[in-house]
């Protein structure tokens, strides 16, 4: 599978306080400044292939998962068939409360292998140790050639003080012990690629961000103590229940929530180069809709609506230049709860969200559009064969013109995920003319083009 890359070619970094080193454009992709990004006429949607925005990370296209979650024979083949890139493992605080061992190693590479999936292994933090931890990586990659690469360490620090009953636990004491094992397993693999420091709820400006008992801010203090031994900077985000209690979005609260990462991505790149002066990749190793086990409603993270927040939010992140992205989860735990691709053994609707962008291109190009409620992103795979996703987040229908630079590009597939039909073809004849081009409510549109 493929490597992480800190640098794509093609793209640099946001712009940061005194450092100005990027652009950003009308859709709020990071982009290089030498490049002129057109301006984006009224009621239009611009697409232009000749703006290449760099290399999309593969590994954007992640989940979690856990010895908590069995695949079954029912939902193994839709899995492969995905094209999920990383798997991130054990997803959720479970790791934080049991120790893994080696067969739960050797299971969770065989599934991996299995999806043609990248390895991101996360070590016990509260009642862990170096030595186990070092044990692990011994294990995995000097014992048995398995070779993973992405090693991260416990699950959420930021919440010890109150789930695991120590009200004293802070990021001074969690700098201490994450440098500890950080350092113990570096000792026995050099190059392995670490990921941290795993902090819940992240937002968009210090007044949002994690604070420990004694009012520090864990990521700031993080970076100061580890930035020179972390290699991959990781937080997490559910937007919802908002100020505790079960309930979940409505319609119009999710599909509103998606737009919050073009403001929490940079400020944490911002903060990132602010603190350590390097531009360290970004991972958001954990991101639902909901964290609680709401299910059955019109928001929930197993609802259809849940699909279209979530392909908007890819759409997002690709635009911000995340590195990795890892949604909560593979596979519910005997479905209970509403998190999880897949049900007992059968998709939710957000599966069909990695058929659709098993289909995009892998090189990010301009796209535009003046609607709020309409996300597009284009991408053009190795060949330069343009793919463009169209993501109606409102529940009427819009009605674009679709403005191609290339005049000579014409439609030859096109998919699309709704309520009704799930994800099925479209004809090609109803965009022979991209001077008017319907978005149907509620829906998701990839259009490729030769």
């Amino acid at each position: 599978m493929s490597i992480l890359k800190r640098c794509y070619p093609g793209t640099a970094t946001l712009v940061i306080i005194l450092i100005v080193l990027t652009s950003c454009s009308p859709n709020n992709q990071i982009t290089p400044d030498n490049l002129q990004i057109p301006e984006i006429p009224p009621d239009t949607c611009l697409i232009d292939p000749d703006i290449s925005l760099g290399g999309i990370n593969p590994l954007v296209y992640g989940v979690n998962h856990g010895p908590w979650a069995v695949i079954t024979d029912k939902t193994l083949p839709l899995a492969q068939e995905a094209r999920i890139t990383m798997i991130r493992y054990p997803g959720g605080n479970w790791g934080d409360e049991n120790d893994l061992q080696p067969y739960h190693i050797d299971q969770f590479v065989s599934l991996a292998d299995q999806l043609n999936s990248e390895v991101s292994l996360n070590v016990r933090l509260h009642g862990g140790s170096p030595e186990k931890a070092a044990d692990l990586v011994r294990y995995a990659n000097i014992e048995n050639d398995y070779n993973i690469r992405y090693w991260g360490i416990g699950n959420e620090p930021t919440l010890f003080a109150t789930s695991r009953g120590e009200p004293d636990y802070g990021v001074e004491r969690f700098n201490t012990e994450w440098r500890s094992i950080a350092e113990a397993m570096k000792a026995v693999d050099d190059s392995i690629l670490l990921i941290g420091p795993e902090l819940h709820q992240f937002g968009s400006s210090i007044e949002t961000t994690p604070k420990d008992p004694f009012g520090l801010d864990w990521m700031t203090e993080f970076l100061k103590a580890n930035g020179d031994l972390v290699d991959i900077v990781s937080v997490h985000r559910y937007p919802f229940p908002q100020g505790g209690g079960g309930r979940a979005a409505t319609v119009d609260e999710l599909t509103a929530a998606s737009k919050e990462w073009d403001e929490i991505i940079p400020y944490l790149r911002g903060l990132i180069i602010e603190t350590t002066g390097e531009d360290l990749p970004i991972a958001v190793t954990e991101v639902n809709s909901h964290w609680s086990n709401a299910t059955g409603g019109e928001a929930t993270p197993d609802s259809f609506i849940n699909a279209i927040w979530w392909a908007d939010v890819m759409g997002r992140m690709i635009n911000n230049k995340v590195d990795v992205v890892n949604y909560f989860s593979l596979q519910s735990n005997n479905s209970i709860g509403g998190y999880g691709l897949f049900g007992r053994s059968e998709p939710r609707p957000t599966y069909y969200v990695y058929k659709l962008y098993k289909e995009f291109g892998s090189i990010q190009v301009f796209a535009g559009c003046d609607h709020p409620n309409l996300g597009i992103y284009a991408a053009a795979d190795e060949t330069g064969k343009l793919s463009i996703m169209l993501i109606n987040l409102s529940d009427a229908p819009l009605i674009r013109p679709l403005t191609i630079v290339d005049e000579s590009l014409t439609v030859m597939s096109a998919e699309r995920f709704d309520q009704e039909n799930l994800l099925y073809d479209v004809a090609v004849d109803q965009f022979e003319d991209l001077n008017k081009v319907e978005i149907p409510a509620y829906s998701i549109t990839l259009l490729k083009f030769e």
